[in-house]
């Protein structure tokens, strides 16, 4: 008697993730039954035992678990590409214009984020914003899967006028609080929503926003309530030179010291780590995040993952944000990264194309703390997969012997426009490049629409003439 499925992925070339390469099978299937994989094989046995609501054939394609992005600041998008090429692209570049952002705005650019990561195979997103209302809705709306972080910091509600550069924070105890408050609530609301689809981690801005008594309270709520820590870590010098004057310590060893550097922390940057901190962080059991692009473009560094990894500690990558990254795109993202580590070590063995692939799905899975629900195609997971058209001419031919050559194009050829459709918790939500739950030009126009307004209240407000940018306006270079 045949067994039944929602859903049959016929004749695909098929990258399972399974053990500890990629798990190849050639014309290799999937049957999806609800949100979850019922089944995974040859193509000949699954047509034998199933009987499908629907076939997906996926002749000419490489099905994927879909990717993860693990750190975002989706919001961010509404202000894309204005915090390039600068020297402290957060003062100088951005400030200006996130003091005007409103929450209509932030809205709209969560939106937008989300309907560019889903277009280019992102299932997972993993977003670090303010939690306003209606922020979750988006998510539980399009239908991908998030792992939400409200941001908690103690930074002055009323901004930080007059300070300047080199400076220590002013913290105000009680916009602490009040975030934390508010984190705390959302957590209630929205942890294991939309049938276990939505998740939240707690936040905290940084180590230099937070007090270090707030910093303890946000990791003994976590502890009693079973949540993740999503905080960025050694993101940068200013971060560095903010601890060493409030504290004496760089960031790693004050972590240490506050018993922050464990399984439950996820940490993202390490920018200013490091090798021997870096090792220290990998061996306390800490997860990483790796924003290649972003660190790249705002930074120009190239955080110390190869030793993060080598240390024993699981690396996931993450796009961050997209003004100053310019793009939530996971190819991009592991192009990127098998580049920079290999230009850093001198050694175009390192980082190869599988092991950035495996950081984008598998181990940004079990990184993000979702390892047993996504990240591989295996029998009993979540049915989180892409399919991706081999056919487009950047990724042709497709060969499979003497050497298989699938992989090395997807990470340093496909630019994620050849991902063909989408699928998360079962549910199809890109079919040939269609988005089906998401109205993809009217959330483009209602973007450009508040970003425009938000440019108007920028060039009217006299902190814009603090823009490192305009030199170059003015010279024609923009």
């Amino acid at each position: 008697m045949p067994r039944y499925a929602d859903c049959l992925v016929v004749h695909a070339h098929l990258f399972t993730m399974e053990g500890t390469g990629v798990g190849y099978r050639a014309d290799g299937a999937v049957a999806v039954r609800g949100d979850a994989i019922a089944d995974v094989g040859p193509t000949s046995r699954l047509q034998a035992e199933f009987e499908a609501e629907e076939i997906l054939d996926a002749r000419g394609c490489a099905v994927l678990p879909g990717l993860i992005d693990a750190h975002m600041h989706t919001p961010l998008a509404i202000v894309r590409g204005v915090a390039q090429d600068v020297a402290h692209w957060m003062q100088q570049a951005l400030a200006p214009y996130s003091r005007h952002i409103t929450p209509a705005a932030a809205l709209a650019g969560t939106r937008l984020n989300v309907v560019e990561a889903l277009k280019a195979g992102t299932t997972t997103m993993v977003d670090y914003a303010r939690p306003l209302p209606g922020w979750a809705e988006i998510y539980d709306q399009v239908g991908v899967r998030a792992r939400l972080s409200p941001t908690i910091n103690a930074l002055p509600a009323g901004g930080m006028a007059g300070w300047k550069l080199g400076d220590l924070y002013p913290l105000d105890e009680g916009s602490g609080e009040a975030a934390l408050d508010a984190a705390v609530a959302f957590s209630e609301d929205w942890h294991e929503a939309a049938d276990g689809r939505i998740t939240v981690m707690l936040g905290p801005q940084a180590p230099d926003m937070l007090s270090r008594e707030q910093l303890l309270k946000v990791k003994s709520i976590a502890q009693r309530q079973g949540l993740m820590i999503h905080m960025h870590v050694a993101q940068g010098d200013r971060e560095i030179d903010q601890m060493l004057q409030r504290y004496g310590q760089r960031t790693p060893a004050f972590l240490d010291d506050l018993r922050y550097l464990d399984d439950q922390l996820l940490a993202v940057h390490l920018t200013e780590a490091t090798d021997p901190e870096a090792e220290l962080i990998a061996r306390r059991g800490v997860r990483m995040v790796l924003c290649s692009g972003s660190i790249g473009i705002i930074d120009g560094i190239v955080p110390p993952a190869q030793v993060f990894r080598r240390a024993g500690g699981w690396v996931a990558l993450g796009s961050d944000q997209p003004s100053g990254n310019n793009c939530s795109n996971l190819f991009n993202e592991m192009k990127l990264t098998a580049l920079f580590n290999k230009i850093k070590f001198r050694d175009p063995t390192v980082m190869p194309a599988w092991e950035v692939l495996r950081m984008a799905t598998i181990e940004g899975a079990r990184a993000v703390g979702l390892g047993d629900t996504i990240g591989s195609l295996v029998a009993g997971k979540q049915a989180d997969l892409i399919v991706i058209d081999l056919v487009a001419p950047q990724l042709s031919p497709a060969l499979q012997t003497p050497i298989r050559n699938i992989v090395p194009n997807l990470v340093y050829a496909a630019s994620g426009h050849e991902v063909r459709d989408v699928m998360v918790a079962g549910r199809l939500l890109m079919r040939h490049r269609q988005l089906l739950t998401v109205d993809e030009p009217a959330v483009v126009a209602d973007a450009q629409r508040e970003a425009e307004a938000i440019a108007g209240r920028v060039a009217a407000d006299p902190v814009h003439s603090q823009l490192a940018l305009l030199e170059p306006m003015a010279a024609g270079q923009l």
